[in-house]
């Protein structure tokens, strides 16, 4: 297995070539899947523009499809998007907040991601085993990602 600052090299080697957001973000979760086996799932939630107080399922690999939609406030996706911040659980069954999308998942993080400083979207990374995300390097990692998405977003969207 590579080192997590070779597999950040390729992730941010990833954006140049990326034709749009959801190509990257898709790129990103199919590398990070193949190369971090703890990352059981990795999936992209999006702002429904219909409804702003929903995420929608974006880009994702794994071995089970994430729950569609999900309200703001609600599991700790929608809990990272209220409250904008990155929410780390290496025991889900021990939080109240987890809504189980999958009996399998142990651990879940969630990294928001902004564009110009407002959440437009997440990062959420499902392992099957127990305290995968209690390495700080795996947070700085992922909130890397997320940030390159971000920045994508940034350079690839229109001035609002």
């Amino acid at each position: 297995m590579s080192t997590r600052a070779d597999l950040l090299r390729q992730i941010e080697n990833l954006a140049p070539a990326a034709a749009n957001a959801g190509v990257l973000m898709q790129q990103i979760s199919d590398h990070l899947h193949a190369m971090m086996p703890r990352y059981n799932s990795v999936s992209f939630r999006l702002i429904d523009e219909a409804n702003p107080g929903m995420l929608i399922l974006g880009p994702y690999t794994g071995s089970f499809t994430p729950q569609l939609r999900i309200a703001f406030g609600r599991g700790l996706c929608g809990i990272a998007a209220a409250t904008e911040k990155t929410i780390v659980v290496n025991n889900v069954q021990a939080d109240s907040r987890y809504v189980q999308g999958s009996s399998m998942v142990k651990s879940e993080i969630v990294i928001p991601i902004f564009v110009r400083g407002k959440f437009t979207a997440e990062l959420d990374i499902q392992s099957y085993f127990a305290d995968t995300f209690e390495e700080v390097n795996d947070r700085s990692l992922l909130e890397t990602c997320a940030g390159i998405v971000g920045k994508f977003m940034e350079a690839h969207s229109r001035q609002k």
